[in-house]
């Protein structure tokens, strides 16, 4: 709970642009839209009548207990308005607050308009953003609507989609299991396999580290350091070094020190760079006539300050080095957090972690229904 606690306070950026969003959309409608109309008076020949107090009765009264109609009509249980529009489901039930005096809107095609825009805004993407739109309006359309509600509403359609994709880092047997770390520059490829080798280590695996950057002497530098920090070695090359031989070099020597994890590090890369691409796929070919079933596992690093440009990150990736699972990071430093649902809902990749921060806590496997709930600030 504290890295929850941690991803709400640092997604600020996020959540206030979605909420001041939302309140604005609701208020502006709320001040305009007719107040509800009454409900009409019962008739007098509904209300039950008053039966006077016989003085000798023919028969003996019924007992209300035992009368047959009341038991073939039991009162009805009063059922809440948030249950009657679909229920709050468990973020619902979580986060429950008091807004009856609230502004309310009705939710028409104006609303649902506004609330697409705002989405688009915060990089969920278009289709995603129509799809959970359509999705907040089923059953609800023409009702009346607070801020509260349209954020527990989001977020319970923010983590329906992101469920299916919330895995941790798959484990195997074989030894040593190959995780490549692939990302294009200053995405947090480095940071981000320091943090999950301490993870690693501290549940009792024992991991190599590959310092594939070779171009770079300070990238080395600093996976050293990171290393240091894991408790963890780092096996490097020479400035300028095949990197291709390098990986095939330390899974030779990850296999004779009967290491558990060798996770190699890449040179950061842009998608569009045909040559820098094609040498990642050598790495991957070399890999491979060591081991035809490695790498096990290839984690894409994502900057989420990249907005929506993550989604042509993903594709390029994916098709040359296969990619299994991604991990994000920078959330703390976006308002644009949303482009992690997009990506859930176009790819369906495993999301294995994400990071809010520079500590070496500050990466945590992916929670759907804390990231939805710190997304949208619900409880906060």
């Amino acid at each position: 709970m504290a890295f929850f606690t941690k991803l709400k306070d640092r997604l600020f950026k996020s959540s206030s642009k979605l909420e001041e969003g939302l309140d604005a959309i609701v208020e502006d409608g709320a001040s305009d839209a007719p107040a509800p109309a009454a409900p009409p008076a019962e008739p007098a020949a509904a209300e039950p009548p008053v039966a006077p107090t016989p003085v000798a009765p023919a028969t003996p009264a019924v007992p209300p207990a035992t009368s047959p109609a009341a038991e073939a009509a039991p009162a009805p249980i009063p059922v809440p308005a948030a249950e009657e529009a679909g229920g709050p489901g468990l973020l619902g039930r979580l986060f429950k607050s008091s807004d009856a005096a609230a502004p309310r809107r009705v939710l028409d095609d104006e609303m649902l308009e506004q609330l697409e825009e705002l989405l688009i805004t915060a990089d969920m993407g278009v289709d995603t953003a129509l799809r959970v739109t359509a999705n907040i309006a089923e059953g609800r359309y023409g009702r009346r609507v607070s801020t509260d509600e349209i954020k527990r509403l989001l977020a319970e359609e923010i983590a329906r989609i992101m469920e299916p994709v919330a895995r941790p880092m798959p484990l195997y047997p074989k030894r040593p299991q190959v995780v490549l770390v692939v990302g294009v520059n200053g995405s947090g490829k480095t940071t981000t396999i320091g943090k999950l080798a301490s993870q690693f280590r501290a549940a009792g695996k024992s991991v190599v580290i590959a310092a594939g950057d070779t171009f770079r002497a300070a990238a080395v530098e600093q996976l050293q350091v990171w290393g240091d920090r894991a408790g963890v070695p780092v096996l490097t090359a020479p400035e300028g070094s095949d990197p291709a031989s390098l990986a095939f070099d330390a899974m030779t020597k990850a296999e004779a020190d009967g290491a558990d994890l060798l996770m190699i590090d890449t040179a950061g890369r842009l998608q569009n760079r045909a040559d820098l691409m094609e040498e990642l796929a050598k790495i991957v070919r070399v890999i491979r006539k060591k081991d035809p079933e490695a790498p096990h596992n290839t984690l894409l690093v994502l900057d989420a300050t990249t907005g929506q440009n993550a989604l042509s990150q993903v594709e390029t990736f994916k098709s040359m080095a296969d990619v299994t699972g991604l991990v994000m990071t920078k959330l703390d430093g976006t308002a644009r957090g949303g482009v992690l649902v997009a990506l859930a809902d176009k790819f369906g990749l495993p999301i294995h972690a994400i990071g809010v921060g520079e500590q070496i806590d500050d990466l945590a496997p992916f929670d759907p229904e804390e990231f939805a709930a710190a997304l949208t600030g619900l409880g906060r």
